[in-house]
């Protein structure tokens, strides 16, 4: 692999700047990302930052996991950052660690101690936060990932699958054995979803290549994840990808010379020389216009689902990531955000709706190799 240096670029994205109905799978936990939220501890961590007293809106954002260095809880915080840099007229406050059976005590609270808006930054929120919502019809609510809403409740999540279809893009031009390994968490909708994207990705610059699917039916398992990587690798994968909430693959990937790929933050220093990149969440793009519509009186519960044009996912390739693999990434990503290329087109989910897309994939594309677990 050629050298490459380190100061080149950071994260990809649209412009450069920092749902439906079914069933999302996304969330979770603090080094990596993607569980509904069931692992989440009891003894959570309050903070509070901002504006203080006089703030023309205070808003709190509830973790299910530990914020962390890198992955799932990460994003949002830095989201949650990213609008306190921006305003100042907002207070902060963040709980940490909470599970979803004690997610409805921590909404209350926020509630009663006058908080105008709170985000629910998992899944496995969404059923208490909906629940709680018609006791404090003057507190607004906003559930990630979900697909239930009220009249002061509503829903947002981000179309990752598009910064999936571009890290395939780099995979596919990557990989020398023509063979992709995945490692997923449980096979819902949002996990089988991205994963058909990035394979249809590296399908697209690489019509010989194949993916196999390792299901570990847990979010967070990082021995599990080391040995599916090890597995795949001995298949003869020598590119990893992962949809789990642990850095695990991307380590193993590294430990055994395979380019790896991950999502939610970027983790160059797990991938270290094989680092090939990450499909990212820019949640301040979707919180700092939200705060501002409660400051402006202006908020409206809707289904917020956008993606590389509204620049709340990117991705972000790695240094070690030959230039011409680089130039090819950014020549997609920008088709994508002007309309011309559909990560979807000659699959058999063209055409399907928002809806169908959110909830009910559950069959792969052609390029993956196998059938689907059942979800029971």
């Amino acid at each position: 692999m050629a050298e490459q240096t380190r100061n080149r670029r950071n994260v990809l994205k649209t412009i450069g700047a920092a749902g439906v109905a079914g069933l999302a799978g996304c969330s979770g936990g603090g080094d990596g990302g993607g569980s509904d939220g069931s692992d989440g501890s009891n003894d959570s961590t309050t903070t509070s930052s901002g504006g203080g007293a006089e703030a023309g809106v205070r808003a709190a954002f509830v973790y299910n996991a530990e914020v962390g260095d890198v992955g799932w809880t990460k994003a949002h915080d830095d989201g949650r950052q990213y609008v306190e840099d921006q305003f100042d007229w907002v207070e902060t406050a963040s709980t940490e660690a909470v599970a979803p059976g004690d997610a409805a005590g921590v909404f209350e609270r926020y509630a009663q101690d006058g908080y105008d808006v709170i985000f629910g930054c998992t899944f496995g929120f969404m059923d208490p936060m909906y629940n709680v919502a018609p006791d404090y019809p003057d507190t607004y609510f906003e559930h990630c990932s979900g697909y239930q809403t009220r009249e002061n409740m509503g829903r947002y999540y981000g179309r990752l699958y598009q910064s999936r279809y571009l890290t395939g893009v780099a995979a596919g031009l990557l990989t020398e054995s023509n063979t992709l390994g995945y490692v997923g968490s449980f096979p819902i909708a949002e996990v089988i979803r991205q994963l058909n994207a990035f394979a249809l990705g590296a399908a697209s610059v690489n019509s010989d290549v194949t993916m196999k699917v390792r299901w570990l039916n847990s979010w967070m398992d990082p021995p599990a994840a080391t040995q599916a990587v090890n597995a795949l690798v001995d298949e003869g994968a020598d590119v990893i990808n992962n949809h789990l909430s642990s850095a695990a693959s991307v380590r193993t990937a590294a430990e055994n010379d395979a380019w790896g790929f991950t999502y939610n933050t970027p983790m160059p220093d797990q991938g270290g020389e094989y680092y090939g990149g990450s499909a990212v969440f820019d949640w301040g793009q979707y919180y700092a216009p939200t705060v501002e519509s409660i400051y402006n009186d202006e908020w409206e519960s809707d289904a917020y689902w956008g993606g590389l044009p509204e620049e709340v996912v990117g991705v972000d390739i790695g240094d070690p990531v030959p230039d011409d693999v680089v130039s090819e990434v950014e020549s997609v990503q920008s088709s994508i955000v002007e309309g011309e290329t559909s990560v979807w087109a000659g699959s058999p989910f063209e055409g399907w709706s928002d809806s169908e897309l959110f909830g009910d994939v559950g069959s792969y594309v052609d390029v993956v190799e196998g059938e689907v677990p059942s979800s029971d």
